[in-house]
């Protein structure tokens, strides 16, 4: 199994600090959750039948015609590569882990390669895969590029997947409006955003072919009826979606001032900063010291959001003693 960020009780074990001393910022989901309604009596009682309200509630706000809700995006991620003979296929990295490790467990030929690569391999893939924006980059390629691309491919039988986990800040670069076309597929996630994780509620935008495909695969009442009826809510509150991008795009760029202040040079979304560093293990360590957890990668680091005003100024003071520390290296 990967390892994933979120992952607090290993923060707990290793280091021995309590897990309410932690401040975790190893996730890119929004620390300001959507406010649960209260649930009808039957929410618990009754097997989940598919709820046509959550379906039209979740078209309208991703725009998209056709859409199967899922577990979680991650139900899709490792079910999809079922549906194809053995294919080449080519994904974006650094990215989501589960992409590439998911295709190799079903038997197909992975290449990773860079995002700027992306476009020279269309030739020879079956499959392109990536994170628009990406986790953990931020990276994003244009929409008119990315239905280009999924044309290409479609003409061969082939498919680009196009995962908008973290695209709700930026909804002007979904192309899950598009997805009726064959060959083109995007996943998106409520729990990133609405700061609904523990919901485990996501969605696929495909044509409806591959969607019936991937529904029969995936079996009967795979979203609770609690997530359905929470998801329903947070996805029809169009006055919170509004006010919370706003704060959130605030706060992203907070986030990216405070790193710049420290000697840091990041990038990323509304919901977290990246940036490449060949120190990253001694950076996570440092910050664990100072009780934050952070997603660190083979050469970079992402960052969350604080929570609050208080985890905001620990944030800061772990960031100060560390860009102390550099300076004093580099005096040696």
């Amino acid at each position: 199994m990967l390892e994933h960020g979120g992952n607090l009780n290993d923060a707990v074990r290793r280091y021995g600090r309590p897990r309410e001393e932690w401040l975790d910022l190893s996730t890119g989901i929004n620390p300001q959750a959507y406010p649960v309604p209260q649930l009808t009596p039957d929410a618990w009682h009754r097997l989940p039948e598919p709820s046509t309200t959550l379906l039209e509630a979740a078209q309208t706000y991703y725009g998209a015609p056709q859409l199967l809700p899922v577990a979680g995006t991650q139900a899709a991620i490792q079910t999809l590569p079922r549906l194809r003979a053995r294919s080449r296929v080519v994904i974006a990295a650094p990215s989501y882990a589960e992409h590439s490790y998911q295709w190799r467990q079903a038997g197909h030929d992975v290449r990773e390669v860079t995002y700027d690569q992306l476009e020279a391999q269309l030739e020879v893939c079956d499959v392109m895969s990536l994170c628009n924006p990406n986790n953990p980059t931020g990276e994003k390629i244009a929409p008119e590029a990315l239905l280009r691309w999924a044309e290409q491919l479609a003409a061969r039988g082939g498919w680009l997947i196009v995962d908008e986990a973290f695209g709700d800040t930026a909804p002007e670069q979904s192309v899950a409006v598009h997805t009726s076309q064959a060959g083109l597929i995007v996943f998106r996630s409520v729990g990133k955003f609405f700061g609904l994780a523990g919901l485990r509620l996501g969605f696929v935008a495909a044509h409806a072919d591959l969607l019936k495909q991937l529904a029969d695969l995936l079996g009967p009442w795979t979203v609770s009826g609690p997530a359905q009826q929470i998801g329903s809510a947070a996805l029809s509150d169009q006055a919170w979606q509004q006010a919370m991008r706003s704060q959130l795009h605030e706060s992203g760029m907070r986030l990216q001032r405070l790193l710049a202040s420290h000697g840091i040079a990041s990038h990323g979304t509304a919901l977290y900063q990246y940036w490449p560093d060949v120190r990253a293990a001694v950076f996570a360590e440092h910050m664990a010291q100072h009780g934050i957890w952070v997603r660190i990668f083979s050469h970079g680091v992402r960052i969350g959001l604080p929570a609050d005003e208080k985890g905001w100024q620990r944030l800061q003071q772990a960031l100060s003693t560390w860009a102390a520390s550099i300076i004093q290296q580099e005096e040696k």
